[in-house]
């Protein structure tokens, strides 16, 4: 089973960047596998892109987590 998870590289939780955050929860619950990705370049709800363009320096990078385990 694959689950993936987007959000932005600002995001946070309890004043911690999300991915790891995620990534440490994951581990504990016992998942058998995750893996974070970031971006070069993405969009969401509000169709603004962001990139690693030099001309546009973005703070807010796509993130995605790949989560795999079993049923």
């Amino acid at each position: 089973l694959l689950v993936r998870i987007f959000f932005g590289e600002s995001d946070t939780w309890q004043h911690r960047p999300l991915a790891i955050a995620l990534l440490e929860r994951l581990r504990s619950e016992g998942f058998a596998g995750a893996t974070a990705f970031r971006g070069m370049a993405g969009y969401g709800a509000r169709s603004v892109i962001h990139s690693t363009h030099l001309l546009r320096l973005s703070n807010d990078l796509p993130v995605v987590i790949e989560v795999v385990d079993a049923e």
